[in-house]
C-alpha cells in the first residue's frame, strides 16, 4: 500500500503528514474535514502495510488492535476514534499525543541519571498496571512502544500483539508461533504462552537494563535457539556496566528478568512500589553481584529449563487482585491494646487469603509547625520513634512469609494522607480501625474511616475490637 499523500481524503479525515514509517504500519497526523465535529484532541491515522513481501503477521496485528484499542480507556493509552474498513481500506485513528518515545532516551551520548531512570520506571510501571487492570497485556513493550509525556507520565502505544482476555487472541489462533521483538520478549512468549501480565513486567525489566547500562541483557537474538537461551541464562549484572548502581536497583532489575514467571514481580504495582521505596527492598546476594552466575550454576539452570512446563496464563486482573498491595493504617497514639491485636489479626487474614501480597504498615502523625533546626531533629527523632514502635507491631506478621514494609507519614489530615498513599501505591486493600486516631476523641475522629471508604480508589476493611482485655483481665484475678 503506497503512502497516502499530504492533503489526501480518507473517510472524512485529511492527512497533514507521515510522521512514521515502520514495519508493520504507516502513521500521519490527520484533521476532520472541514463540517465535522471538533473532538478536542489532535489526530493520528495508522495504517497497516500490506505491499507484497509484508508478513501475515501485520494484517493480523492490525485487526488485534482494531478489537482491543476501543475496550481500554485511561490516561495511559491513546484514545480511540475510528476505524476503516478492513477489505476497502483498513486504518485507526486516534488520540495523537506529544512526547518522546525512550528511544530518545537511548539515544542520547550520556547516560542518564538514575533517579531519573528510577521515577521513569515507577511511570512505566503504573501504565503497565492500569493495563492489566483491564485485563489486556500489552506482549510488545519496548523503546519504540513507550511515550513519556512533559509531565514525566507514560502512555503505551501499538497494540497489534497485545492479548484482551475477554476477545480471542488471533494472533495465537492464526500464526501459531512466537511473535513479537525478541530483544525484550518475556520467557514464557518464546514456548508460546501470551496473556500473562509478568510478561510485560520482563519487559519493562530490559529497558531499565537499557537505560542503566546501555545494553541490552540478552542481546539481539535473530533464531529460535537464541530466544530460547533466556529461558536459563543469566543476563550480567547491571552493576558490571555501571558499578555506582546500588544494590538495591540491581535486586529489582534481575528480579524483573527471572525466567520463570512467578519468580518476577507479582504485579506492576509491586515493582512501582520497590521503586519507590528503595529503603524498604530486600537486598540478596542477587543485588550485591558484580559477575555472573559460574558454569555450574548456567548448567543446573539449563537443565531446570529443559524440564520446565510454562502453565497457561491467569486473567490478568484476577491475578493482581489476588496479590494486591494490603495497607494496614495503625493509630500511633491514645490507642487500645485491643484495637492494636485486632488490626493485627485483621491484617494476618487479609495475608492469609491473599498468596503473594504485599503489606504496607502506615502511621500518620502531624506535621511539624517549626521549621527550626533543633525542631526538625525533634521531628526526626520522632519520625524513628514511630517507626520502631510500628516495626514491633509488624514483627508478628513476619512469620507469615509476605513483603513487609513500614512507613510513617506527617500530615495535618490523617485521611487525606492514607487515600494519597494508597492512590499513589496502587493500594488494593486498606484495613483499619473503625476509630482510627484515639479513644478519647473518636467521636470525632470517626469521620476518618468514612472518609476513606468514600474517597479511597480500592476496598476498605473496617476493624472493630475483637479481643476483650478487661474480661480476661478480670478472669485472671478471679483465678
Amino acid at each position: 500500500m503506497k503512502l497516502l499523500e499530504p492533503g489526501s481524503e480518507l473517510d472524512g479525515f485529511v492527512v497533514d503528514e507521515c510522521i512514521h514509517q515502520g514495519s508493520m504500519a504507516h502513521i500521519y497526523r490527520v484533521h476532520y474535514a472541514r463540517g465535522a465535529p471538533d473532538p478536542g484532541f489532535p489526530l493520528a491515522m495508522k495504517v497497516p502495510r500490506m505491499a507484497e513481501g509484508d508478513g501475515a503477521e501485520n494484517i493480523v496485528s492490525f485487526e488485534v488492535e482494531q478489537q482491543i484499542l476501543p475496550a481500554l480507556s485511561g490516561p495511559h493509552v491513546p484514545r480511540f476514534v475510528a476505524a476503516g474498513d478492513l477489505e476497502r481500506w483498513p486504518y485507526l485513528v486516534m488520540e495523537y499525543l506529544p512526547g518522546r518515545t525512550l528511544t530518545h532516551w537511548l539515544e542520547q551520548p550520556a547516560l542518564p541519571a538514575i533517579e531519573a531512570v528510577v521515577q521513569l520506571g515507577v511511570a512505566l510501571a503504573h501504565a503497565a498496571h492500569s493495563l492489566h487492570q483491564q485485563n489486556t497485556v500489552h506482549l510488545d513493550l519496548k523503546p519504540a512502544n513507550v511515550l513519556v509525556r512533559e509531565d514525566g507520565s507514560v502512555v503505551l502505544l501499538d497494540f497489534g500483539l497485545s492479548c484482551h482476555a475477554h476477545y480471542p487472541d488471533l494472533l495465537a489462533e492464526e500464526l501459531r508461533r512466537a511473535v513479537g521483538s525478541p530483544a525484550w520478549m518475556a520467557p514464557e512468549q518464546v514456548v508460546g504462552v501470551r496473556g500473562d501480565p509478568r510478561s510485560d513486567i520482563f519487559a519493562i525489566g530490559v529497558m531499565l537494563y537499557q537505560l542503566f547500562t546501555r545494553e541490552l541483557p540478552f542481546g539481539a537474538p535473530v533464531t529460535n535457539g537464541g530466544l530460547r537461551q533466556r529461558l536459563w541464562m543469566e543476563p550480567p549484572p547491571p552493576r558490571r556496566y555501571r558499578p555506582e548502581l546500588p544494590a538495591w536497583l540491581q535486586e529489582v532489575v534481575l528480579r524483573c528478568l527471572a525466567p520463570e514467571a512467578a519468580q518476577r514481580y507479582p504485579s506492576a504495582a509491586h515493582l512501582a512500589f520497590d521503586l519507590q521505596h528503595p529503603q524498604q527492598v530486600r537486598v540478596s546476594a542477587r543485588g550485591e553481584r558484580r559477575y555472573g552466575a559460574g558454569v555450574w550454576a548456567l548448567f543446573k539452570r539449563w537443565m531446570r529449563a529443559a524440564g520446565l512446563h510454562y502453565q497457561p496464563s491467569p486473567l490478568p486482573a484476577r491475578l493482581i487482585a489476588e496479590v494486591p498491595i494490603v495497607l494496614v493504617a495503625v493509630p500511633h497514639e491514645d490507642v487500645s491494646d485491643a484495637t492494636l491485636y485486632s488490626l493485627r489479626q485483621a491484617a494476618a487474614r487479609a495475608l492469609g487469603t491473599r498468596p503473594g501480597a504485599r503489606l504496607a504498615c502506615v502511621t500518620v502523625i502531624s506535621s511539624g509547625a517549626t521549621g527550626s533546626v533543633s525542631a526538625r531533629q525533634s521531628e526526626t527523632s520522632m519520625h524513628r520513634r514511630y517507626l520502631t514502635q510500628l516495626r514491633l507491631w509488624a514483627q508478628p506478621l513476619e512469620q507469615t512469609g509476605h513483603q513487609i514494609s513500614c512507613h510513617v507519614l506527617e500530615a495535618g489530615d490523617v485521611a487525606r494522607a492514607l487515600i494519597d498513599y494508597a492512590r499513589g501505591n496502587r493500594v488494593g486493600v486498606i484495613v483499619m480501625g473503625a476509630a482510627t486516631h484515639g479513644l478519647k476523641t473518636q467521636r470525632f475522629i470517626a469521620t476518618v474511616p468514612i472518609k476513606v471508604a468514600m474517597d479511597a480508589p480500592c476496598t476498605v476493611i473496617l476493624v472493630k475490637q475483637e479481643l476483650p482485655f478487661e474480661q480476661l483481665a478480670t478472669a485472671t484475678e478471679e483465678i
